[in-house]
């Protein structure tokens, strides 16, 4: 990685071609030029920017994050843009070597996960759940999923945008205050859905990377997997102590995320007495691209849509 940082370090010095080492100002648009990892980080400062920038997604070929690599176009993109806006967490362990070998020395890189620091919690392994009990801990990365992550994302973010581009200032508190107003009702919409549900617990036949969610309105969870782990097999013992918790509580559903199949929530319902759950998806956006925009899909309706499915879920 660092080899390919230094080559193209050196092929933007010496071409002085690359449209993305101009200013702002000598840019053909004349816009701030904004880079993000993934499609929810996107959508967040394309709603506060508006048409004041150009934003750009690095994930758009639907891989999940926790395999990304990025390509040389993609280490030219984000070294050589105004804001570069990245998770942080241990699927990014990539941007700090390329972070020192940027092109443009006045970026403002913003690392969400040092900016919710005394907000962050460590994945954790609940009950029944697949993996080694002495694995060490990693803050959990899924900063998105929390809506009230998502509001302290956004302030910060606008602040920075403001300090890079302060003659848009007024044009830019205006998106963010919009903007938070419409996270804050969502927020309080999932909490009337969790206070006026029948239950409390979820069943997740798969990964789980809803840890602040969960906390965030005080439900309870047994799932296959952590958020971030690479498995996809469960062990015998596994589905059966999560069909034995969708008997016990009596759940009308089995809770899959977007990037699985049916497979291992199939096999969970067929060993519970019932055998009549529902297999539905939360979607924890991780594999989401332009095409999904270009549909309309954004961060609001996705999570909107998560509110329907949990309290289809709860029932």
């Amino acid at each position: 990685m660092k080899k390919i940082l230094m080559i193209l370090l050196s092929l933007i010095i010496v071409s002085g071609s690359l449209s993305g080492c101009a200013s702002p100002e000598k840019r053909g648009s004349g816009k701030i030029n904004i880079v993000t990892t993934i499609f929810p980080l996107y959508d967040w400062i394309s709603k506060i920017a508006g048409d004041k920038a150009d934003v750009t997604m690095l994930l758009d070929n639907g891989v999940d994050m926790h395999s990304f690599q990025p390509s040389a176009d993609d280490i030219v993109k984000m070294s050589t843009c105004d804001m570069f806006i990245y998770v942080g967490g241990e699927s990014d362990s990539w941007v700090e070597d390329a972070l020192k070998e940027k092109v443009n020395k006045d970026m403002t890189a913003i690392n969400l996960m040092d900016v919710l620091k005394e907000d962050l919690k460590e994945e954790e392994k609940v009950e029944g759940m697949e993996g080694e009990e002495n694995d060490e801990a990693e803050n959990d990365e899924h900063i998105w999923l929390s809506l009230r992550n998502a509001e302290k994302c956004c302030s910060v973010v606008s602040e920075k945008l403001i300090n890079l581009d302060s003659k848009n200032k007024d044009y830019y508190k205006k998106n963010t205050e919009n903007y938070t107003a419409k996270l804050q009702q969502l927020d309080k919409n999932f909490e009337e859905t969790v206070k006026n549900a029948d239950k409390n617990t979820m069943v997740f036949a798969d990964r789980f990377p809803f840890r602040y969610f969960a906390d965030d309105y005080g439900l309870k969870y047994y799932a296959a997997f952590s958020g971030c782990s690479a498995e996809t097999e469960a062990s015998f013992k596994t589905i059966a102590f999560l069909a034995d918790k969708a008997d016990e509580y009596k759940l009308n559903a089995i809770l899959k995320i977007e990037t699985s199949d049916k497979k291992l929530a199939e096999t969970v319902k067929e060993n519970t007495k019932t055998q009549n759950q529902k297999i539905l998806t939360l979607d924890s956006m991780q594999n989401k691209t332009i095409d999904d925009v270009k549909k309309k899909i954004n961060y609001i309706s996705i999570m909107e849509n998560n509110r329907d499915i949990l309290k289809e879920a709860l029932k």
